[in-house]
């Protein structure tokens, strides 16, 4: 209790306050939730830094000075009262003096709610209407990219295949919501092909106030999973709105993988077309081949028979492979540019992403974030041949009242891949992991990490030749 309250008083809590805003992008209500269930501010940054970006550092400059003002009129208070007898000075400026670090942790959040409110949020209302029209008209082929999981890797294998017989543009990295496609639309030249939109959801009604903007031609949709349940509270009406982009688009252009379960059901009626491991657009997948190279399989259809090895890793990519592929043939694309194409596909950042260390393979599949993702993870590690597997989490973030569930699935999940070693990031997701694990018969080895930034920076001296280890998700620091 003591050190929490001397914490309020450490040299470095500035800095704590603006690493909790940057990790929390700056937004108030995230931010003081934050605040106020912290007990210990020498804490804070347990997994990660502060990035010195140019706003973080004028913040921390601008906190640092407002601290040392409001400690300097208090003792000027002090000393008002004890040399000219200022009624209720000491008392003021003791107060000053002690209350410095929550007045300014609280301060710091009115400059950026009011710079939000009156200069930001009009600023952007103008470039996203200015970028409807430029949306509205564009003559190319408009295709969103939508669901809980996969949509920066669809995405980016899309814009690897479907660029080398076609002029394409694509919104960069997760730049997924409507002030980032309007920066994406006033770069555009209007003489492309082909649009990829990337569609984030955050809240109910994201989705289709994106489609209203950008007027999509075709929908991806890449699955449902539990994911923004502290947003959407039910995986069901998360579903709703990525679903509502059919609203926009002719159903035979919407394209919905089939492996995902939530979203299958969704399709039962309507005229969406399905892509999953078996084929897409009648096109048939057949001699799938997985290892640590990538993934290769024939898709086929009539008379044409394609070989395709693509770097990507897992089974669960042929699906996607084989809509991007089957959309390069309908949009005109030959053969050898299919091919060429699904050869120089691989792995974004942080998504299935391998490399070696000291003799061992490591995939990192951090940014994954949903059970889905879990899924095709730990059957992956399954598949591969290993002397040792391990397999990494802290768990999953932002499920809700589902949390529990969710992590005890998981934990049957890594069971049935049944790695040699699990190492689990001690936090409120480990409990049920652990039951999830022992519900499931795991009887190797526990390791339960209490200082994951020291796991993750020595990594080297855990793994030995022909380990293969799997790191899945992330866990940031506001995150109990």
């Amino acid at each position: 209790m003591l050190k929490g309250l001397f914490s309020l008083y450490w040299w470095r809590y500035p800095s704590a306050l603006v690493y909790m805003l940057q990790s929390t992008e700056y937004q108030a209500a995230p931010y003081l939730a934050w605040y106020w269930k912290t007990t210990d501010f020498t804490k804070v940054t347990y997994r990660r830094t502060l990035d010195r970006t140019k706003a973080a550092s004028l913040l921390l400059l601008a906190l640092r000075l407002g601290m040392l003002l409001e400690i300097l009129a208090g003792f000027a208070l002090v000393a008002l009262w004890r040399w000219h007898g200022l009624v209720g000075g000491w008392q003021f400026g003791v107060a000053l003096i002690l209350a410095y670090p929550l007045v300014w942790a609280h301060l710091a959040v009115v400059p950026l709610v009011l710079g939000r409110w009156l200069v930001v949020k009009p600023k952007q209302r103008r470039l996203i209407r200015a970028s409807e029209a430029i949306f509205a008209k564009h003559p190319g082929v408009r295709l969103a990219i939508v669901g809980s999981y996969g949509k920066t890797s669809m995405k980016e294998l899309l814009l690897t295949v479907l660029s080398v017989g076609k002029k394409v543009a694509a919104t960069p990295a997760n730049k997924n919501v409507a002030i980032s496609h309007a920066y994406f639309a006033r770069k555009l030249q209007e003489d492309e092909d082909i649009v990829i939109i990337e569609y984030g959801e955050g809240a109910p009604g994201d989705v289709a106030r994106f489609a209203k903007v950008t007027h999509p031609t075709h929908a991806v949709i890449t699955g449902v999973a539990p994911a923004h349940l502290d947003h959407y509270k039910t995986v069901e009406r998360a579903a709703d709105d990525i679903f509502s982009v059919a609203d926009f688009v002719d159903h035979g252009k919407v394209y919905v993988n089939a492996e995902s379960k939530l979203a299958y059901a969704r399709t039962e009626g309507k005229d969406y077309q399905l892509y999953d491991q078996q084929g897409a657009l009648g096109w048939k997948v057949s001699d799938v081949d997985v290892s640590l190279e990538g993934t290769s399989f024939v898709l086929s259809k009539g008379n044409r028979k394609l070989h395709l090895h693509s770097k990507l890793l897992g089974r669960h990519q042929v699906g996607p492979l084989a809509l991007a592929a089957a959309l390069a043939a309908e949009f005109g694309l030959t053969d050898e540019q299919i091919k060429a194409g699904i050869a120089v596909t691989a792995p974004f950042e942080h998504r299935m992403q391998p490399y070696p260390l000291q003799g061992a393979w490591i995939i990192d599949d951090t940014y994954n974030g949903n059970i889905e993702g879990i899924r095709v993870g730990t059957a992956l590690l399954r598949e591969l041949p290993a002397k040792r597997k391990i397999y990494v989490t802290p768990g999953l973030v932002d499920q809700g009242k589902e949390a529990k569930r969710v992590h005890e699935e998981m934990g049957k999940l890594i069971a049935q891949a049944s790695p040699d070693i699990v190492v689990l990031m001690k936090n409120s997701a480990t409990d049920p992991i652990m039951r999830g694990l022992r519900a499931a018969g795991f009887s190797k080895e526990i390791v339960v990490e209490d200082d994951p930034l020291s796991f993750y920076t020595n990594l080297q001296a855990f793994v030995a030749a022909g380990d293969v280890v799997l790191m899945q998700n992330d866990w940031t620091d506001n995150y109990a």
